[in-house]
């Protein structure tokens, strides 16, 4: 990657950490994958139960095949009833996710189609950890918004295979296709409950 690109990701850095705490949650800046792996896998202590929805980042920078092949109970949809796996899930120590995009002042913004993902982030496991690329900063909410509608969406889209508008265009049309991804918003601009959300920031191209 270019240095002038890594210095700018290590000083936007500081300024989305700064709103994360600011929110009641917690970040931390990962210069590459190989460190943010290492610093996901000391927050998560042997044994415990982990659960997550669809996040390609978390399994970009290979935590989830550590969490797998580790001393963890592994929460896995593919291997189990997906209901089963997703109610099991709410009661997990922790959760992995990434977010569709983040401001610079450290709200982080979500859109999801079943729904799981955005319900665990906003309550059940004891425990969030977000894997989140420096390419998922945006300037405001609006800006956040815009990028996930149309840049995470249509990607994930195209990824399974949809038939959505967005699919075909790379851009979103606000559709009620019965396919479509953009079933619920979350917005979460503080935590309730300190300790509870953790992100790391990696100064690194991840996900959608």
């Amino acid at each position: 990657m270019n240095e002038n690109i890594v210095k700018r990701n290590a000083l936007l850095s500081k300024t989305v950490i700064k709103g994360l705490e600011s929110r009641n949650m917690t970040g931390y800046y990962a210069e590459n994958a190989e460190e943010a792996k290492k610093l996901a896998l000391s927050l998560i202590p042997e044994g415990s139960s982990v659960g997550m929805g669809g996040c390609m980042s978390a399994n970009e920078i290979g935590l989830v095949d550590e969490i797998k092949n580790g001393n963890y109970t592994f929460i896995d949809r593919a291997k189990e009833d997906p209901r089963e796996a997703m109610l099991k899930t709410y009661d997990a120590d922790f959760f992995l996710s990434s977010c569709n995009a983040i401001t610079n002042d450290g709200v982080l913004v979500n859109i999801d189609g079943n729904s799981n993902r955005v319900s665990a982030i906003a309550q059940g496991p004891r425990k969030v950890i977000f894997i989140v690329g420096m390419n998922k900063v945006c300037d405001d909410v609006d800006g956040a918004m815009k990028r996930a509608r149309n840049v995470a969406a249509p990607i994930n889209a195209q990824r399974f295979g949809l038939d959505t508008p967005c699919s075909k265009t790379g851009q979103c049309l606000d559709c009620k296709s019965p396919d479509t991804i953009c079933c619920q918003f979350l917005i979460t601009r503080f935590s309730k409950h300190k300790d509870r959300i953790h992100v790391i920031l990696v100064g690194e191209d991840l996900g959608f």
